[in-house]
């Protein structure tokens, strides 16, 4: 049978045979399934300046200058505004689940996902 390819952007190729992430390559053979995962991103250090910004701009004089507290409230707000979260490629097969890519765009992952979901139906 032929080798058919379902996506490839010069890093990433999804074909009827294998799956290539950079210098990775996985057999298309033995993978049963393909999942997305999903991890937040840590906005403790965004919240933790926004609080400290308060706390300074309320008026404890002896902890630091208003503008000072006013710079971390708006740094805080922005920082956490660009946090996204980090979506995976993850896929199963009878020896387990591996990640195989990870990216913050989740549009990008999906599309990943659609062609090895193809992949894996072309190979019946």
């Amino acid at each position: 049978m032929e080798e058919v390819e379902f996506f490839n952007d010069g890093k990433v190729s999804v074909s009827s045979a294998r799956f290539r992430v950079g210098a990775s390559t996985y057999a298309m053979q033995g993978v049963t399934s393909v999942k997305r995962g999903q991890k937040d991103a840590n906005k403790l250090p965004a919240i933790l300046m926004v609080a400290i910004g308060l706390f300074m701009l309320i008026g404890v004089e002896h902890f630091g200058p208003k503008s000072l507290g006013v710079l971390l409230i708006v740094i805080g707000v922005v920082l956490f505004k660009k946090l996204k979260p980090e979506f995976s490629v993850y896929l199963n097969s009878a020896s387990g689940e591996s990640q195989a890519l990870q990216s913050k765009d989740k549009g990008y992952i999906d599309k990943v996902i659609e062609a090895l979901n193809q992949s894996i139906v072309h190979r019946g």
